[in-house]
């Protein structure tokens, strides 16, 4: 048997030690923890695939919460059953001691745990998508008290005009006007574009 770790964080800047901490705390060797850094919305994750790509009949996977695994209901229960019924690996949930395969191995505790996986996987995506309503209501406040988001528009220098005419006439070249107005090339088409329908007004 050997004994393996699952560690996601949903971003690059979150971290992730407390998982790593609980899970060092298992004697799993740090070659055998994997580390993603990105949502739990799907499985789609590189450090998830080469983990059960690895996993065989036996071994035990450690994590420490359901939510770590995944945010996403139907899912969490398909690699539930793919990891412990096809593969035949065992699984421990840390923070939640009804959720390891070795124990309970008999009907009743096949029916616990599998009803413990349902309501805790539900929980995880409902969080998921309170979540992603939190941030949505947050943005549009924001926006409604004038707070911008993306990249501030380059300005359009006081000469634009004068610029753009003598890059028509041919009397500066492209590069010249894009050092001249301090832009992209990209930039610098789409404030062109804007110009020619304000002249137009």
């Amino acid at each position: 048997m050997s004994m393996y770790g699952y560690v996601r964080v949903s971003s690059t800047d979150q971290n992730e030690d407390r998982q790593l901490i609980a899970l060092s705390a298992c004697s799993i060797s740090p070659k055998n923890i994997y580390t993603d850094k990105q949502s739990g919305k799907d499985f789609d994750r590189p450090q998830y695939k080469r983990l059960t790509k690895k996993l065989k009949s036996g071994d035990l996977l450690y994590i420490l919460s359901i939510d770590r695994l995944g945010r996403n209901y139907e899912e969490i229960q398909n690699q539930w059953r793919i990891l412990t019924k096809e593969i035949g690996a065992d699984i421990c949930v840390l923070d939640m001691p009804l959720l390891d395969t070795r124990n309970g191995k008999d009907l009743l505790g096949t029916f616990i745990a599998d009803l413990v996986l349902q309501i805790l996987s539900f929980v995880a995506q409902n969080e998921r998508e309170n979540i992603k309503k939190r941030q949505a209501q947050g943005i549009a406040a924001a926006k409604a008290r004038g707070i911008k988001f993306g990249r501030p528009k380059a300005p359009v220098p006081a000469d634009f005009a004068t610029v753009v005419e003598q890059w028509k006439k041919k009397q500066l070249s492209a590069d010249d006007v894009l050092k001249q107005c301090g832009m992209s090339e990209s930039t610098f088409y789409r404030r062109l574009r804007e110009f020619q329908l304000l002249e137009k007004q």
